[in-house]
């Protein structure tokens, strides 16, 4: 079906509008991932479903399609994969998820970053990365136990970059930039960090991935980043074969202490931060300890 009987359906505005199937926002995505749509058309699409909201349905189909056509990583059966999106990049707090992922590895797990620079004005992960020694690998290979690997989504797949690019001309996110926090991009079941802004994204995200049958661990990240606030330790919950629970209730009361940070904007200060923990001259903060426990432990008992 073409574009324009889709933008009926969901461009009638926010209460008229009508909501896809699964299996059309699928054909619909497949279009767009394929380069079969001009640039008007997907600027209409990226408009039109940022005033009606996706569903969990047809966020659901955006991702059969975007995962059906990823240049996917190759796993190895033996060694569980954790899959960390980063895209929001640092405000005012360090981006820490470089550290997160270093932390997990240690946990004999892989992990595998995946990003973009859509944020002009933050700090990214791949930055923090290049600053870091040694490089990371990038080129698409089963990871081993203990290794760190970073992708960009340019080279998951060009099409989905394009997408996640309009918000440089139009000023704002769109569904591609919810979709990458949900996304798998291993050629098999991995464990996926997702991270929402605000706690309604918290119930639409976890429908996604109960829809899909996903392996997740979903928190509040820190500015859209998926590591616990290094001040205080969020909700965190797992996600195993449709399955909601709790594995670690929010950190309640005043804090007694904060841990001594890096401006978030300084990135030769936040590797320094990042290489100092690593190496244990400063502490692990609790927040971040605690989750990276969670996930090893949801990993282990779901993949392992």
């Amino acid at each position: 079906m073409g574009i324009a009987s889709y933008l009926k359906d969901i461009g009638r505005g926010k209460d008229g509008a009508r909501s896809l199937t699964r299996d059309q926002a699928c054909d619909l995505m497949g279009q767009l991932l394929d380069g079969q749509l001009s640039d008007l058309e997907i600027g209409a699409f990226c408009l039109a479903m940022r005033v009606k909201g996706e569903t969990p349905e047809e966020m659901a189909g955006l991702l059969d399609a975007t995962e059906a056509r990823l240049q996917h990583w190759p796993v190895q059966a033996d060694v569980p994969v954790v899959v960390l999106p980063s895209y929001n990049g640092a405000r005012r707090l360090p981006l820490l998820t470089p550290l997160l992922a270093h932390l997990i590895a240690r946990e004999g797990l892989a992990v595998l970053v995946h990003g973009a620079r859509t944020e002009t004005a933050r700090i990214t992960s791949d930055q923090v990365f290049e600053a870091l020694n040694p490089p990371l690998l990038t080129t698409p290979r089963a990871l081993h136990a203990g290794e760190v690997a970073y992708a960009s989504t340019q080279q998951l797949h060009a099409g989905l970059h394009r997408l996640l690019e309009v918000r440089r001309v139009v000023g704002l996110r769109n569904s591609g930039h919810s979709l990458v926090k949900l996304m798998n991009p291993m050629a098999g079941p991995a464990l996926i960090v997702g991270c929402y802004t605000h706690p309604e994204y918290a119930v639409s995200m976890a429908e996604t991935f109960a829809l899909r049958g996903s392996l997740a661990v979903l928190l509040r990240g820190t500015e859209g980043e998926p590591v616990a606030d290094p001040r205080r330790c969020p909700l965190i919950e797992g996600l195993h074969q449709g399955q909601r629970h709790v594995l670690q209730p929010a950190q309640e009361g005043s804090l007694s202490a904060l841990p001594d940070l890096p401006n978030g904007q300084d990135i030769p200060a936040t590797v320094r931060y990042t290489q100092a923990v690593l190496a244990g001259q400063q502490p692990i903060p609790e927040p971040l300890r605690v989750q990276v426990d969670r996930i090893a432990t949801l990993a282990r008992t779901s993949l392992g």
